[in-house]
């Protein structure tokens, strides 16, 4: 079985064979694979049922349709920017506005670690939301998320779905994509350019709702790409896993992982270690394997073992959801990688139906020390007082210096309605306990913009870093599903190394984001005791342009931010270039440089 056996290059979609295939599958599979959906009209306690294990779910309702970007219907498109929290949206034209009556959802997100002003975003694209047609739609940026371009598709009239974005250490990006052409399988796409152009695809055999994980660490499996997705939809049944251990040139045979797990995640532990989560029938399973860094040995697992999140994975739940046709979140799985106590520390989260109580969906987390082994008592990380909201979308990132983020979408400031606001919660202390909720955005209408499937896709995706955290996330602001990038920062503080009791312990200035920019950037600080502070910024010339603090300052961890713009968002008032900002406070003095772009 080889790349040319099963390329999507050359081949254009046929509807009638893909339909057959799709047919014979549901009759020929076992039954507890089978398709046993039936979603139920209301959200009611005993109608969300632990799911079954689902057959093939991705095949093309209508014919694909062209409809050139150029020319279409346009509107401003939607960015905000808070104390905490800056977005904007990715799916835009050449002049950054919105485009009319598309759609795009699932967005999946890579950051170069060579350079973190490069990213790229992956996501479901629809040409038009009278057309259930979708491709692998794409974007990426080199000014640290602040302007976005939209090429347009990774192949032209190719049916493709569930997009998963990763990165290597050197800075590649790797874009696994599901399609129904010849068969029901994923391409791997590789770009060494930021996301700008990606190469033709490499198979990497795959299934329905896959995941993907790049080792970045510094052992033996440097470079390996691991994959895995539900069983039941495989392209090598019953096989549903593969590695790649040639950067993607190629993909090992599919092997099996004990216990099926499904609609979950992978993860590479700090010493190239790797796990796989996902959700199990009557509970969520982990598996973990120690060989599969190995290239030269067949990949075995060390075991697989029961997770308690106090609740189920909830799929399919209906119009009275915020999701009705989706997940309501999926399972992830994440390692700290850090040099602190708990390198090595094992954390798995999802919005799950508990069984303890009577809400909807809670956003549950839990954790290992033992290396997966065993795992502690299952915490609510979302701390609303009532037990009547939707949190739905849970999504799990690990910062290098341990910090946990977790983002969401919350019902809670409607109460009676579905419309959702993003929020979030970090841990410092590997999730024992969570820092207030904080609420990102406004609310949206989940349930506007469906392009003829109703649903905002499966998931969301965030990469975190020492100081903040890159998201990847949909809303529907403009009245239809749209895709955004956001940057969390107010809320981040560092933990172990700069903060007792929440108090900073010494005095810090942080490099602006985004860097460079072209209109609004966040300058971040710490005050360890109470002082008078001040912070300018000047030109090259040493001329001041620029007081974002003038004031004593309490001890704690701040955020100032610049818009450079002129009135009313339009171009830099100030010349392209280098400034430089300066920071005193007491007898503390730092300065940092960063590029202005008009």
């Amino acid at each position: 079985m080889n790349k040319t056996t099963f390329s999507t290059k050359n081949k254009r979609r046929n509807k009638i064979v893909a339909s057959i295939l799709v047919f014979l599958v549901l009759i020929v599979s076992d039954t507890r694979l089978s398709l046993a959906f039936s979603p139920p009209q209301d959200v009611a306690k005993d109608t969300l049922r632990p799911p079954l294990r689902p057959s093939r779910l991705e095949v093309p309702d209508d014919e694909y349709v062209p409809v050139p970007l150029e020319g279409r219907k346009t509107s401003p498109s939607y960015r905000f920017s808070t104390t905490g929290f800056f977005a904007t949206q990715v799916n835009v034209d050449d002049s950054s506005r919105n485009i009319v009556g598309d759609a795009a959802n699932e967005p999946s997100l890579a950051v170069d670690p060579t350079n973190p002003n490069r990213m790229a975003i992956g996501w479901r694209q629809f040409n038009t939301v009278t057309n259930n047609f979708r491709q692998a739609g794409y974007g990426y940026t080199t000014d640290g998320g602040m302007t976005w371009t939209f090429p347009g598709v990774l192949e032209p009239g190719i049916f493709r779905s569930d997009p998963v974005l990763d990165h290597d250490s050197e800075g590649s990006f790797y874009y696994n994509s599901l399609t129904v052409d010849v068969d029901f399988q994923c391409d791997v796409f590789k770009s060494t350019d930021g996301g700008a152009t990606w190469d033709a695809g490499t198979f990497a055999y795959g299934g329905d709702k896959q995941w993907m994980a790049i080792d970045r660490t510094d052992g033996i499996g440097h470079g390996n790409a691991y994959a895995y997705w539900t069983s039941g939809t495989s392209v090598c049944f019953p096989g549903f896993f593969t590695r790649s251990v040639d950067d993607g040139a190629s993909f090992e045979n599919c092997v099996t992982i004990p216990d099926d797990p499904f609609w979950g995640t992978v993860a590479v532990g700090p010493d190239g270690e790797l796990y796989v989560f996902g959700a199990g029938g009557n509970a969520f399973v982990l598996a973990k394997s120690s060989n599969a860094m190995d290239s030269s040995q067949t990949i075995s697992w060390d075991f697989s073992t029961g997770v308690n999140l106090d609740g189920n994975i909830v799929a399919f739940a209906g119009n009275s959801s915020p999701n009705p046709s989706g997940l309501l979140g999926q399972a992830w799985v994440a390692v700290d990688h850090s040099a602190g106590p708990y390198r090595g520390y094992v954390y798995a989260l999802c919005s799950v139906n508990r069984i303890s109580t009577s809400d909807p969906l809670d956003v549950m987390f839990t954790r290992s020390t033992d290396g997966g082994l065993t795992w502690s008592s299952p915490v609510r990380v979302n701390d609303d007082p009532t037990q009547n909201e939707w949190q739905w979308f849970g999504t799990m990132s690990v910062a290098p210096n341990g910090r946990i983020d977790v983002i969401w979408l919350d019902t809670r400031d409607n109460p009676g309605d579905l419309n959702s606001s993003l929020y979030y919660s970090y841990s410092l202390d590997a999730g024992v306990t969570w820092s207030q909720n904080e609420r990102l955005s406004e609310s949206f209408d989940p349930h506007v913009g469906w392009p003829q499937q109703n649903k905002m896709g499966d998931y969301f995706h965030m990469v975190s870093n020492q100081t903040g955290a890159h998201l990847a996330w949909a809303a529907t602001f403009n009245g239809e599903q749209d895709v955004y990038y956001g940057h969390i920062h107010q809320f981040v503080v560092t933990g172990a190394d700069g903060q007792k009791d929440g108090t900073p312990q010494t005095f810090s200035l942080s490099q602006n984001y985004p860097n460079p920019f072209n209109g609004i950037s966040n300058f971040e600080f710490r005050i360890s005791k109470l002082s008078e502070a001040s912070m300018k910024v000047y030109d090259l010339l040493g001329r001041e342009v620029a007081t974002l603090v003038n004031e004593k300052l309490e001890p704690g961890s701040y955020t100032r931010q610049w818009d450079a713009r002129l009135p009313g968002g339009q171009a830099s008032r100030f010349p392209s270039g280098v400034y430089f900002y300066r920071l005193k406070a007491g007898e503390y003095v730092a300065t940092r440089k960063f590029v202005l772009l008009r």
